[in-house]
């Protein structure tokens, strides 16, 4: 799905704390991941898009935290586009457990030109979704 996607992730030792509870940052890890997984829906991945010159980075961020997840528990982290600018994006993200909302992000995303690390247009693959 252009616009969205959702991505499984099972919650192992290493992302938990000393309480068996998932550590806040993972939570952002996951979403990266997802956001990644997306761009291979597309046909891109974050090591074409470097090989031509553009990068992209977390501009801004947004996170609320509504309940913890656990060791062991069963994911899904859902990425969708809500907005695309010239050379930003926001995607709304949510880690849930079944239908239990755990974690929801806003996440905007920038396009820089990688050797200058100054912004750029969207590829593209990326601006046919605004």
């Amino acid at each position: 799905m252009k616009n969205g996607a959702t991505m499984p992730v099972r919650v192992y030792m290493e992302d938990t704390d000393a309480g068996g509870i998932v550590y806040y940052v993972n939570y952002l890890k996951f979403m990266e991941r997802a956001r990644s997984e997306w761009l291979r829906t597309l046909g891109l991945n974050q090591q074409t898009l470097l090989d031509a010159g553009t990068q992209l980075v977390v501009y801004r961020l947004a996170c609320h935290y509504s309940k913890p997840a656990r060791l062991d528990d069963s994911l899904i982290v859902s990425t969708t586009v809500e907005s695309v600018g010239k050379c930003r994006m926001t995607f709304l993200q949510q880690v849930q457990r079944d239908e239990e909302l755990l974690c929801a992000a806003t996440v905007e995303i920038a396009c820089l030109c990688a050797d200058k690390m100054r912004p750029k247009a969207w590829p593209q693959a990326l601006k046919a979704l605004g």
